[in-house]
């Protein structure tokens, strides 16, 4: 059984970090795509963050490059997502997903991922 547990979620004031993590089980984790998402009250849930599963490729949402850095740690079965100089408008429910894809290509819309977990909450203050 495929599970995806994300942590690391909380309150933080404006400019402020996080670090999220999402820990995998039942997964062949180096040949999955690893993505972010998150999803604001009323909104779309929308792409992040992406990283290829051997880690060679990354991708960002304008949004965010600059500021937020994901990595994976394919040992520990783990994708990471730290947050810097957070804005209120980061304030999210954060969903990391799996996408089955071998080489570099890093997808950014939701329905190309297989696996999604349940979401950690990231509330900024202004």
């Amino acid at each position: 059984q495929v599970q995806l547990v994300e942590s690391g979620g909380g309150l933080v004031e404006a400019g402020g970090s996080l670090r999220l993590s999402c820990a995998t089980l039942g997964l062949t984790f180096s040949v999955y795509t690893m993505g972010w998402f998150r999803q604001a009250p009323g909104k779309e849930r929308e792409f992040v963050a992406g990283i290829s599963g051997s880690g060679g490729n990354t991708r960002y949402a304008d949004s965010v490059k600059g500021r937020f850095i994901i990595s994976r740690d394919n040992a520990k079965n783990t994708v990471y997502l730290q947050m810097n100089s957070l804005k209120p408008e980061d304030t999210a429910v954060y969903y990391c997903a799996a996408d089955f894809k071998f080489g570099m290509v890093v997808a950014t819309t939701s329905y190309e991922y297989d696996y999604w977990g349940q979401g950690t909450q990231v509330t900024v203050s202004s």
